[in-house]
């Protein structure tokens, strides 16, 4: 489409909303309604607090030097629960062989 055609259909439609005229009429208490609408939109709207808990994580998350700091605290924290429950295992199973240790060396001895 050439400019002549698009300038010639822009001053149509320019001479067609000028001679548009609105005579729909409003419904009734509009006015009223739309100054009770804002209103209520003033007030503060309640939100539960596991919703403000969540939208402040995702706020906080977006940054993501925090976020690298919150998933290496909790490989840190995993790790070292790993590694105490661990540690718990194996003295257990030490206890057990040291306790089959002796018996082996010494049938008679009692178990402890």
């Amino acid at each position: 489409m050439n400019a002549r055609n698009t300038n010639e259909q822009d001053v149509r439609l320019d001479v067609l909303l000028h001679e548009w005229k609105a005579d729909a009429a409003l419904p009734p208490r509009f006015q009223e309604e739309v100054w009770r609408r804002i209103a209520h939109a003033d007030t503060p709207v309640r939100i539960p607090w596991w919703a403000e808990l969540w939208q402040l994580l995702e706020a906080a998350f977006r940054r993501p030097a925090l976020a690298v700091v919150y998933v290496t605290v909790l490989l840190l924290v995993g790790f070292g629960a790993g590694l105490m429950q661990a540690r718990e295992k194996a003295s257990q199973v030490d206890h057990t062989l040291e306790a089959r240790y002796l018996q082996s060396v010494d049938p008679y001895l009692k178990a402890r």
